[in-house]
């Protein structure tokens, strides 16, 4: 058709005759116009002739041929075809595809698909990643029910169930089809999809081939606006789109979304539309041509004719058409055969992009009588009027129940038919209804009517693995999972149930969106007359109903309901009995009749019984209960052993044998007694009163212990909740331990909660640290919730005290030794001599063994004797310091007997053995030492007589838990009281232990060696804290000297009170250098005034009021001061912390201290000030001698009295840092002691002073006389005086020299000090060290900051041939003496001499060497001069240089490491081919101006200098390895990081430049030397040819020069030729020939890298590959970069090649390339941690931290476990840097909780908080850190670092602080290495 109308472009009758052709077809079903190419034909040609006369002949024709009814007979999917074009409209949304309303009411489904291609594409990558991608919106987002879509039919197929379905397309490719690029004319409205997002718009695919239609975003703002509620738009998208502007001829299409631009356009005649490529859609103009009774026929376009059926008129305008009138309307439909159109007049469809309102239809499901016929047709289906006038539309299969019963005579206008309302459709505005029987009566016609707990019937469809499938109603099907399938699980469902059964089933859930139903079948729901529980506000407490279990847990049941509501049945809500299992007594689907306890509907919680309130005798269903004797809860029956299990005994309960379990824990409240019964107990023993727990149908639980089975029989036992109030005293056992707390359980099995917080008067780490299983507590009801049938108890001792603690203390242990005593009876029924012997042995039995040995340990273990297996043995402390020997015979007592390990506890000390006979008193207090300690219960013996004492260690059955500082040690002072004054059947005595202030410290003693002082408590105080006294401060007290310590003195008192003076109190004036304790006498009475009483156990000082002051010891004072006056000193120091106290005395104050000891260990001297102040005196504080330093103890003695200056108060947390050489100041000027830490050779040293404070000592500064060696006598650790020159913040500048550190000596100074440029002039005679050798002489060191130079001609009257002679024999740090030339302080310049004639020294070089003599110049030392300026300046930038040039690493170009190795040895100098001239000319290319290359400058040392013939030429340097005079060009090799810079390299290399002018009388030189003394004239000639000569190699050896710069192709392949293996070469190259723009040449010359590089050079040769992939990126195309990079993969390590790539499309910004390579590496190289890393950091720089953190994860899931760390660590850091510090930080915390050793983690950790952190964060990390228990060295490391944050970040308060917990650290170690 399209290429007729272009034949004849006007006049409109040819295109009418086409249309009517069209109706003719309509009506012959011919396909005439399917072929494009009979258009063509002469009938064309013929039918153009008389076109009226035709149009009149058919029309007739076709009317009198056809009813007017079937000419306007609707759609049916019957007249459906495949490729037909037809309006829809979205019904329905789901996940995976749209429903989609058709004209006619008929209805298609359009696949995922099937939206466009872009979309599939985007799916398909979802797949393949495994997860949906980040911008892909699912078709929920996409379309919305009433939108209007333009459809191409794509199939027509049956479905399983013998309907039909019509699948759509909306793909445009398929809609469009039929445009041509030719075709598309501005104004043309049509349906597209967003393919992509561009930068300036949104390009468009509307399907059209060879089109690019684009959609630019200011033509999409008012749609993305109004439509789309501000978001951009999607891949996929449906638009309708205005063609805005063609241009190409359609190549480029610009288009438009704008809704009122839309809205409004209508097609016309100008946009060329054809019958072939006419769109549904399309609003047109158009004329009614004729009205019919079923309705009308238009013409619109001109020349085209349509159908418009009733159902599609306008429904206010319907009756009222006539003939000619103007209309408009919408396009519905064109069938491609026989290109019938079919139209819609209905105002909803004439403005383009509205969506449809209408959707559903209110009385939907509605069953109608009577409802007349309106219209019948025949093969689609009849029309009907309602009852509200409106039209509904029934199908032809919904008119009857079947094909065989349809009558259409029952269809004619007027006749009434019952039918029901069953759909809507949108597109036709009607009601759709059926009259088939079956849907008139279905119970049910959509999911929306079927309600959760509905009995529904239905007919069993099929029977599968996960379920049945019931088919419920016309569209309704439901599924019955296995476990509904009967109240039991069955195993053969196919047994039961067939296909076709009618079955009863109540609905347990129905979701209409997702259309599921899930019904059960089980018969006791569907037969069940309780209420349903539907939701939870159905749930009141107290209904009863059915539900089913769906999950069995230890702490109960989950039952569930319908429509999802589910609910928990506590385990003490299970049964009336305990339920010790629940997994063992219920299983899941089982059903169970349920009580509501109570239901929280807005938290969807719900609390459940089994113990139903009317029905006790609870019966669950399917479970037949065995009749049975049961016993009772809370009855005490006799039991008999059967069986030991795991955990507890099997027994029968007497005498009906009923079996019944007895936990091991029950066995006593005893945790320790438990296992020794348990272990004791035989099958066939009988237990008496044991106490029933609870009882099941399955399982009786029994307890044996004491505390309970009293409990039940005194009945304080509440057997529910309301009989419980807060306050009571309840006595239970721990039932379970969690995290937050304790679960108790009550006799009765109610049970509550001790949380944490109230668990214990001491503060909680872990709970299990507390408490047990089984252990038997008290709690107090805190807390009751009688709704919840919850509450809360403490179990704080504070709380739950049961009267006197010494009586609750001896129950316990009178109760625990009872037990311990039936376990020996136990014992003694054994057969066994060795049990029978153990079991008669009792505690105080004295024994005559024979020692067997000595074990390591001190230990001591007898013989058996007469019984075999019998173990006796005595710890190193029951030696009691005793020498034993193998097979000596020795007396001992038994402490113990270790009933489960078999072994006997005895002592041999002698007051044990030799008990004293005398008479107790019950009730006294005795003192006593620890001799055995049991969990339970401690063994002492009485210091007085040697008994046997026990005594409990809990006073509460709570009190359990002990801190390490609570708990006793053997060898302790306890003070106790007896109970029993004679031993019983257990051979102890009973006692109680008083007070815990009472406790003295174990003496500790050292093998052969007397107590140790500091830690030994005198055993007169000992004594002494027994016996209160009654003094006071200032009471005047008189007592009797008894021992003299070397800082105090013991004192015994009236009443046996022991009283302490210290050194401090004795005398008012303390003479330096005195003892004052050495004053007193032992035996002398003295008189002293009591100043103080110190606490034994805190060694505080207590004050009056305090209510321990009666049991400490008193200080006392005898100074003459004190004892007149009536004023007196009050010591208190238990309310003022030390550190307060120490704070008191101020830096620079005068104290008196005296000296405890010296730690050799720590270096320092520990002194007393006062009784209660304690001071240290680090070493180099001590004096300024050497000789006192080396040898300290004799200068002090132990007790001495010094004179100290305070230096700090807070430098150490309980001591005060004294100096005893005056205040320690390091300002400058002072001279003070420090501690050689480090030697740099050459440089000088470093020194360490006390506090941490450093200093640098200069070479020049070792000593007044320089050495050859100076640095040779001081080594790590020495002590050197120092004079402090300049003091920074951190860092000192010392000097050693005599004449600093003792000016009085005045000895002489052999070199003075030369400070700056200043200190030195012109004749002096100087001596310094050589700083290196340069181009232009060698460096001279003068002084710390000044150097001088020596040129060539000034260093030695020899010139070697060799450069390397003055690298070899002038090295760095030889020493030479320098005679000053001139001093230029402008340009900081000092010229020196080396020569004999101006030192009086030898030559530097000795005559031996044979080096030829050198020859002077007038004038030359003006020439040396002007370029000399620079190279003092130079050498003391050298550091700054040295640094920079290890730091910097080009980004694209390195040096490598193998260069900067070897530069720093001196090279040998490379030799020419052809023979050098004489040493003249040497001599005279000295002078020439010269120039440094790049890696000259970065490196100084190691220069090699080339002379190039020629006056005035640049001379250049370079650095030569060493070694490598085979090749004379070799250039450093390369190695890159990542990409490669093309202008990195080239520019780094000095251009030669052109030769000057000459200027020059070098002739001269160029003679041997004799020849200087004939005569000077020559022959012309011969001067020509010399000059001749000298061009030539001046020309060769500028060739020869490696320096040189190439600047052509040839002198490049000159170089490559010799260093083929030299990457920067070829580098270099290609560059040459990118910066002339010839690509393929530095392809070319890559291509010919890659085959010279030798197969060795990995590195070499991936420069390369680096640079070929940096080029075809920049320069190429993506195929070519493609194939490089595969070439690349093959021959190099591919990993290596992949991460440069992705470097190259990072840096160049293709982030998507980037992107997906590395989802390609993440699948190649899924182990490597390096790639997840980089492509975590990639995200990261992008800003995708979601992404980035799914990366970690599918790392981890990847990585083995050993790199997990690292690689959390890693991401942390990356976060820190580029993403959220605060999740960075939330990741190191997860990781150290987990891993708090790795050390790495926390360096890591605590740098990345310096750098992105706040100092207080910082500060909570190192806090953390240094109280970590590592090794030293690692804890040594940590402290360092903290002290350098703080010095740098913090005040000076803040670093003494970190000091001083260094310190702690340190003593805390120290004590722990001492002890």
């Amino acid at each position: 058709m399209a290429t007729m109308e272009e034949s004849f472009p006007r006049g409109g009758t040819r295109k009418t005759h086409k249309s009517e052709k069209a109706f003719q077809q309509s009506v012959e079903q011919d396909n005439l116009f399917d072929i494009s190419t009979e258009e063509e034909t002469t009938k064309r040609k013929k039918s153009h002739k008389e076109p009226a006369k035709i149009k009149k002949l058919k029309i007739e024709k076709r009317e009198s041929s056809k009813s007017v009814k079937e000419k306007f007979e609707i759609l049916s999917i019957e007249s459906l075809c495949e490729g037909m074009r037809i309006l829809g409209c979205v019904k329905e949304v789901n996940e995976l595809e749209l429903v989609i309303s058709l004209p006619n009411g008929l209805q298609g489904f359009v696949q995922v698909t099937e939206i466009c291609d872009a979309y599939t594409k985007k799916l398909n990558e979802g797949v393949a990643q495994e997860e949906p991608l980040k911008d892909l919106v699912f078709l929920p987002e996409l379309f919305s029910p009433g939108m209007l879509v333009r459809c191409v039919v794509s199939s027509l197929g049956i479905t399983e169930r013998g309907k039909k379905s019509v699948k759509l397309s909306l793909n445009p490719k398929k809609v469009n089809k039929v445009l041509s690029a030719e075709a598309l004319k501005p104004g043309m409205l049509l349906t597209g999809t967003v393919s992509s997002l561009e930068d300036h718009g949104y390009l468009v695919d509307i399907g059209v081939g060879g089109t690019r239609a684009f959609l630019p975003l200011q033509k999409a703002q008012e749609y993305i606006r109004q439509k789309n509620k501000g978001a951009t738009l999607k891949v996929g998208q449906y638009l309708n789109c205005i063609i805005e502007e063609v241009k190409g001829n359609g190549g480029v299409v610009s288009l438009s979304i704008g809704p009122s631009e839309v809205s409004t356009a209508i097609a016309t005649e100008e946009q060329n539309w054809t019958l072939n490529n006419l769109l549904p859609g399309l609003v047109v103009k158009a004329q009614v041509q004729k009205v019919a009774p079923l309705g009308l026929t238009l013409n619109f376009l001109s020349f085209f004719t349509g159908l418009v059926d009733f159902m599609q008129l306008d429904p206010k305008k319907a009756g009222t058409y006539f003939s000619n009138q103007a209309v408009k309307a919408c396009i519905l439909c064109v069938h491609p055969q026989t290109r019938v159109v079919r139209l819609s007049l209905r105002p909803v469809f004439l403005q383009p992009g509205r969506p449809l309102t209408r959707l559903s239809c209110q009385h939907l499901g509605a069953v109608l009588d009577d409802i007349p016929v309106q219209g019948f047709f025949s093969k689609a289906g009849a029309m009907f009027k309602l009852k509200d006038g409106s039209l509904a539309y029934a199908w032809l299969s919904h008119l009857s129940d079947s094909k065989n019963v349809f009558n259409p005579e029952a269809f004619k206008p007027g006749n009434t038919h019952k039918c029901r309302i069953i759909d809507y459709s949108p597109m036709d505005e009607l009601a759709l209804l059926s009259l088939r029987t079956s849907v008139i009566e279905a119970q049910y016609l959509r999911y929306h009517d079927i309600k959760p707990g509905a009995l529904v019937k239905g007919t069993v469809l099929t029977i599968k693995p996960y379920g049945i499938l019931v088919k419920v109603g016309e569209q309704i099907r439901g599924l019955v999972p296995p476990m509904h399938l009967a109240d039991i699980l069955m195993k053969n469902p196919e047994k039961k149930y067939h296909i076709g059964d009618e079955v009863t089933c109540r609905v347990l859930l129905c979701d209409p969106e997702a259309k599921k139903l899930m019904m059960t079948l089980k018969k006791t729901l569907v037969e069940s007359k309780l209420p349903a529980i539907t939701c939870y506000s159905d749930a009141k407490p107290g209904l009863q109903t059915h539900g089913f279990i769906i999950r069995v847990k230890d702490y109960g049941c989950i039952v569930k309901f319908y429509n999802d509501v589910q609910g928990l049945v506590p385990k003490h809500e299970l049964s009336a009995e305990y339920v010790l299992d629940p997994e063992k007594v219920f299983y899941t689907g089982q059903v169970v009749k349920v009580v509501v306890l109570s239901c929280e509907p807005s938290k969807g919680r719900m609390l459940l019984s089994f113990k139903l309130l009317s029905d006790p005798k609870k019966e669950h269903v399917g479970h037949s209960q065995k009749k049975r004797k049961a016993v009772n809860v809370g009855q005490l029956v006799d039991v008999k052993v059967l069986e030991k299990t795991e955990g507890g005994l099997e027994v029968a309960v007497l005498p009906q044998n009923i079996p019944a379990f007895l936990p091991t824990a029950h066995l006593s409240d005893h945790v320790a007694n438990g296992p020794l019964l348990y272990h004791w107990l035989q099958a066939g023993d009988t237990l008496h009163r044991v106490l029933c727990l609870s009882q099941s149908e399955r399982h009786v639980l029994l307890c044996r212990k004491p505390a309970l089975v009293s409990t039940v029989e005194g009945g304080q036992n509440p057997k529910n909740f309301s009989e419980i109030q807060p306050g009571m005293l309840l006595i239970g056992f721990v039932k379970s331990i969690k995290d937050y707390g304790v679960f108790v359980q009550f006799p009765s099995g109610l049970s509550g909660l001790a949380p944490k917080a109230i668990m214990s008067d001491k503060f909680v780490t872990s709970t299990r640290d507390h408490f047990v299983e089984g252990q038997t507590v008290v709690a107090k009801v805190t807390n009751v919730d009688e709704e919840k049938q919850r509450m809360l108890l403490s179990l704080r001792l504070s709380d739950c005290t049961l009267g006197d603690l010494a009586t609750t203390s001896l129950l316990l242990l009178s109760q625990c030794l009872e037990e311990r005593q039936g376990v020996r009876s136990l014992m003694s029924s054994q057969d066994s001599v060795l049990i029978q012997t153990l079991a008669e042995m009792t505690p105080g039995m004295v024994l005559d063994l024979e020692v067997q040995e000595v074990l390591e340990d001190g230990s001591v273990v007898f013989s058996e004797g007469p019984v075999p297996g019998l173990v006796l043995r005595a710890s190193r402390y029951h030696r009691a310091g005793q020498e034993v020997k193998s097979g000596q015979k020795k007396k001992v007592v038994i402490l113990n007997v270790d009933m489960l390990k078999l072994e006997v506890h005895v002592s041999l000390c002698h007051k044990l053995v030799n008990r004293k006979a005398k008479k107790l008193k019950k009730g006294c207090e005795y003192q006593a030492i620890v001799q055995h300690l049991e969990e339970s219960f401690a063994i002492a013996s009485l210091v007085k007589t040697g008994h046997l004492a026990a005594f409990s260690l809990t006073s509460h059955l709570n009190d359990t838990f002990r801190f390490d500082s609570e708990k006793l040690q053997v060898g302790q002072g306890v003070s106790l009281t007896l109970k029993t004054t004679e031993p019983g059947v257990t051979g102890l005595l009973l006692a109680v232990e008083g007070p815990a202030a009472k406790r003295t410290v174990r003496q500790t003693r050292k093998d052969s060696e007397t107590v140790d002082e500091d830690e030994e408590v005198d055993p007169a105080i000992v004594v002494g804290t027994i016996k209160k006294h009654t003094l006071s401060t200032g009471d005047m007290v008189t007592g009797t000297v008894k021992s003299i310590k070397p800082t105090h003195v013991v004192v015994t008192l009236e009443d046996g009170i022991i009283g302490c003076i210290h050194a401090s109190n004795i005398l008012d004036d303390v003479p330096v250098g005195t003892s004052p304790t050495a004053m007193l006498k032992v035996g002398k009475t003295v008189t002293a005034r009591v100043i103080g009483g110190r606490d034994m156990k805190t060694f505080k000082f207590l004050p009056i009021s305090h209510p321990r002051f009666v049991r400490t010891i008193p200080e006392l004072s005898v100074r003459p001061s004190e004892l007149k006056t009536g004023s007196h000193t009050a010591l208190n120091t238990h309310s003022v912390s030390p550190l307060d106290k120490i704070k008191e005395y101020q830096a620079g104050q005068t104290v008196t201290c005296f000296l405890k000891k010296y730690n050799v260990i720590k270096k320092w001297l520990e002194v007393e000030i006062a009784p209660d102040i304690r001071g240290r005196i680090p070493m180099l504080l001590t004096s300024l001698s050497f000789k006192v330093l080396k040898h300290p103890d004799k200068k002090f003695r132990i007790g001495q009295a010094l004179k100290a200056t305070v230096v700090g108060p807070d430098s150490s947390k309980a001591f005060l840092c004294l100096s005893l050489i005056g205040p320690h100041k390091l300002e400058e000027g002072e001279v003070a002691m420090g501690r050689v830490v480090k030697v740099t050779p050459n440089k000088g040293l470093t020194v360490s002073f006390p506090f941490g404070k450093m200093g640098n000592v200069n070479i020049f500064h070792v000593s007044d006389s320089y050495s050859e060696a100076p640095l040779e006598d001081f080594t790590p650790q020495k002590i050197v005086r120092c004079y402090v020159l300049s003091a920074d913040d951190y860092e000192l500048t010392l000097s050693l020299r005599s004449s600093r550190t003792n000016p009085e000596t005045k000895s002489k100074i052999a070199d003075p000090e030369v400070n700056s440029i200043q200190d030195i002039q012109e004749g002096q005679l100087l001596r310094g060290y050589v700083t290196s050798v340069q181009p232009r002489g060698v460096l001279l060191g003068l002084g710390p900051s000044v150097v001088g130079l020596a040129q060539y001609s000034h260093v030695s009257q020899y010139n070697p041939s060799k450069k390397t002679f003055y690298n070899r024999y002038l090295p760095e740090g030889k020493l030479l003496t320098a005679k000053v030339l001139s001093v230029n302080q402008q340009k900081n310049l000092v010229e020196l001499s080396f020569l004999p004639s101006d030192t009086g020294k030898p030559d530097v070089f000795a005559a031996s060497l044979g080096c030829p003599l050198l020859k002077r110049k007038a004038g030359q030392i003006a020439a040396e001069e002007r370029d000399h300026k620079g190279e003092a300046e130079k050498e003391q930038k050298k550091e700054k240089r040295k640094e920079k040039s290890n730091q910097k690493v080009q980004e694209e170009v390195q040096r490598p490491s193998q260069e900067k190795k070897e530069s720093q040895t001196p090279p040998v100098e490379k030799q020419a081919k052809r023979p050098r001239p004489g040493s003249g000319s040497r001599q005279e290319r000295m002078n020439k101006k010269q120039k440094t290359a790049a890696p000259a400058e970065e490196d100084d040392s190691g220069v090699e200098v080339y002379y190039r013939e020629g006056d005035e030429e640049t001379e250049e340097t370079s650095v030569l390895p060493r070694g490598k005079q085979a090749q004379p060009a070799e250039v450093p090799r390369l190695q890159l990081s990542s990409g490669f810079v093309w202008d990195v390299g080239l520019d780094s290399l000095t251009p030669a430049l052109p030769p000057r002018g000459e200027s020059s009388d070098s002739e001269e030189d160029d003679k041997p030397q004799h020849s200087t003394q004939q005569k000077k004239s020559k022959k012309e000639k011969e001067l020509e040819k010399q000059k001749a000569e000298k061009e030539l190699s001046r020309i060769e050896e500028a060739l020869m020069d490696p320096r040189r710069q190439p600047e052509s192709a040839d002198d490049f392949d000159r170089l490559v030729l010799s260093s083929p293996n030299s990457s920067i070469l070829w580098l270099q190259y290609m560059a040459f020939h990118l910066q002339a723009t010839e690509i393929e040449k530095a392809r070319a010359v890559a291509e010919r890298a890659l085959k010279t590089i030798s197969f060795r050079e990995e590195q070499e040769k991936l420069n390369v590959w680096v640079a070929l992939l940096n080029l075809e990126n920049m320069y190429g195309s993506q195929e070519s970069l493609t194939k490089v990079f595969e070439r690349a993969v093959q021959y190099n390590e591919p990993l290596k090649v992949f991460l440069q790539l992705a470097d190259i499309y990072t840096k160049s910004e293709k982030f998507q390339e980037a992107g997906e390579l590395y989802n390609r590496m993440l699948k190649r190289f899924r182990q490597e941690k390096a790639v997840w890393i980089k492509y975590g950091a990639f995200l990261l720089r992008r800003g995708q931290a979601g992404a980035s953190h799914r990366v970690m994860q599918r790392a981890l899931e990847c990585l083995p476990s050993k790199d997990h760390v690292d690689v959390i660590a890693k991401f942390a850091q990356l976060e820190f840097q580029l993403g959220d510090a605060e999740r960075a930080k939330a990741i190191f915390e997860n990781t150290l909780s987990t891993y708090p050793k790795r050390t790495d983690v926390w360096s890591v950790y605590i740098d990345m908080t310096i750098k992105h952190g706040s100092q207080k964060e910082v500060r909570d990390i190192f806090e953390r850190v240094i109280h970590l228990s590592l090794a030293p060295k690692r804890m040594k490391f940590f402290f360092k670092r903290y002290l350098d944050y703080e010095k740098q970040h913090g005040t000076e308060k803040d670093v003494q602080a970190v000091k001083a917990k260094a310190l702690e650290y340190v003593e805390a170690k120290s004590s722990v290495l001492e002890d």
